[in-house]
């Protein structure tokens, strides 16, 4: 299926994109901050596929892509990271107007903190020689740190909406990934 990829980011964006104009939500009034944060995103990103797909980290089945690429990265590759993170943030600030008392305690929050630094910890020495993960694992045990130490509050939420975020994500990096497809 030449445009399963495409399909899925368009499938990621729709409902997202549809809802921000609901009249409680209002979410196109933040279009302009969530321009730029896109575009930061691409910006750290893009290379970053540039560069593991160039030294062989990761690839694309070219049966699932329509054909077009920009500096050896096919066209769904770039939409992800536009089509995906909208449809995060999107959720994220779905769940904060609807549920705005939502969220989890300061000790919760610690408690998952460091869970999630052990495990991340772990997962660093158990790969050390595969230089992706080593890099993914490192730099969320840095993020974790930082956010609690600079943003602790945005966390206490942040938890919920992840948790939620799982299910979706699991479904379209479980097909992108070759979950379930040849």
């Amino acid at each position: 299926m030449k445009y399963l990829y495409l399909l899925l980011n368009i499938g990621s964006i729709s409902v997202p994109f549809l809802y921000s104009f609901h009249p409680k939500l209002k979410f196109y009034k933040l279009w302009k901050h969530l321009v730029i944060a896109i575009a930061v995103t691409l910006l750290l990103f893009i290379p970053w596929d540039i560069l593991f797909t160039h030294y062989g980290f990761w690839g694309f089945n070219e049966q699932y892509l329509i054909g077009i690429t920009l500096f050896k990265l096919p066209l769904e590759e770039w939409l992800f990271f536009i089509c995906i993170p909208y449809a995060c943030i999107f959720m994220h600030y779905s769940l904060l107007y609807y549920f705005p008392n939502w969220g989890y305690s300061a000790k919760q929050t610690s408690i998952i903190n460091k869970f999630l630094i052990l495990i991340l910890a772990i997962g660093v020495i158990a790969n050390y020689d595969k230089w992706y993960t080593l890099i993914n694992f490192l730099y969320a045990i840095a993020l974790i740190i930082i956010v609690s130490k600079t943003h602790f509050k945005l966390l206490q939420k942040f938890y919920v909406t992840f948790i939620i975020m799982l299910i979706p994500f699991v479904i379209v990096n479980g097909i992108l990934t070759g979950s379930g497809i040849n």
